[in-house]
């Protein structure tokens, strides 16, 4: 916890610390457009006259899209979760393999969008956090490719539809992957009107096949606004599949209401230690998701063997620090990453 946290309530501080990364989207555009310039100059190479396709679609971009340019800020810190302590029912990793897997009651019970089953299938998804269409290219043409790609235009859905994200989305569902959209609940602050609308924006404006809801407050409190979400989502998109990202274990019943939940965000060291509940042996991997950041590649190997003790069916982990962006691009290692995580399909 940094200095400036000193003094905040146990909440305040949670929604200060924890999330994904939501880097503002005319900023995210804007440094994809000029790292490569800097690039070159830096190499002592002269920048070329005209980048053909990302400066022009970053420029049809600006002269659509009615949001302003912002100033230049840092690039923000992601959060970290808070954690909950599972004392009455927690299992070591390895305890967690023992028993088999049965498929989860309820409509969050499934395969989450070509995601892996009772039997131990792992996949690779990616937070698609950038704007960048080469890294949007790279993820889409890895092979294995990911099954999940989450689409977070601009803190969410943005203010319009922009046609650079519509022909991405159109690319990577080609491909075979599910698209999410990306959509802050902020612990249940936010009211279910605000939501709905924005999952109403992202099935209108991009056509995706479900909402990831971030922020996701996991306590039985909340069960109810999280099971009303749901159900809009799957009244609205056909088939529509909804992840949540509480960030750690939540209560038992929300499995019944997604068909993934992100158990797990956070560093590799942070990872080493984490408590399982023994109660996800209840549950297939396929409803579980697991982000590793600050990952070095040659904890790589560790990192995904770990996460199949743990059943969890999606993985993503990455060499990027949380004191910067972890999702601002691919992990260094992702054609390992990609290669190895697959297992069990």
């Amino acid at each position: 916890m940094s200095g400036a946290d000193v003094g905040m309530s146990p909440k305040t501080s949670g929604r200060a610390l924890r999330g994904l990364t939501r880097l503002p989207f005319a900023l995210r555009a804007a440094v994809a457009v000029a790292v490569p310039v800097l690039a070159l100059a830096a190499c002592g190479t002269a920048a070329p006259k005209a980048t053909p396709t990302l400066a022009a679609s970053h420029a049809a971009k600006a002269s659509a899209s009615p949001t302003p340019s912002p100033t230049p800020s840092p690039t923000p810190k992601p959060k970290k979760h808070r954690r909950r302590k599972h004392a009455a029912h927690t299992s070591s990793p390895a305890a967690s393999q023992s028993s088999p897997a049965s498929s989860g009651s309820g409509s969050g019970s499934g395969s989450g969008g070509g995601a892996p089953t009772a039997s131990g299938c792992q996949s690779t998804f990616v937070p698609a956090y950038f704007y960048a269409s080469n890294i949007w290219d790279q993820a889409i043409s890895t092979r294995p490719d990911p099954t999940v790609m989450l689409l977070n235009v601009d803190n969410g859905v943005g203010t319009s539809p922009l046609s650079h994200f519509q022909s991405l989305v159109k690319q990577a569902q080609a491909a075979g992957i599910t698209v999410l959209g990306y959509s802050s609940t902020e612990y249940g602050a936010r009211s279910v009107s605000s939501v709905e609308t924005e999952i109403n924006d992202y099935k209108s404006w991009y056509g995706v096949n479900g909402i990831f809801l971030d922020l996701t407050q996991g306590t039985s409190g909340e069960f109810s606004y999280y099971q009303t979400l749901a159900n809009y989502v799957r009244s609205k998109i056909s088939g529509g599949i909804v992840w949540l990202n509480p960030g750690s274990y939540p209560d038992p019943s929300f499995m019944s209401i997604a068909n993934v939940v992100m158990v797990f965000e956070g560093s590799y060291s942070a990872y080493l230690s984490d408590q399982v509940p023994s109660w996800i042996n209840q549950y297939s991997p396929s409803q579980f998701a697991n982000v590793v950041h600050d990952t070095p590649q040659s904890d790589l190997a560790s990192a995904i063997n770990l996460s199949r003790q743990r059943r969890a069916g999606h993985l993503f982990v990455t060499d990027l620090s949380a004191s910067g962006n972890p999702y601002g691009a691919l992990p260094s290692y992702w054609s390992q990453e990609a290669s190895s995580v697959p297992s069990g399909c």
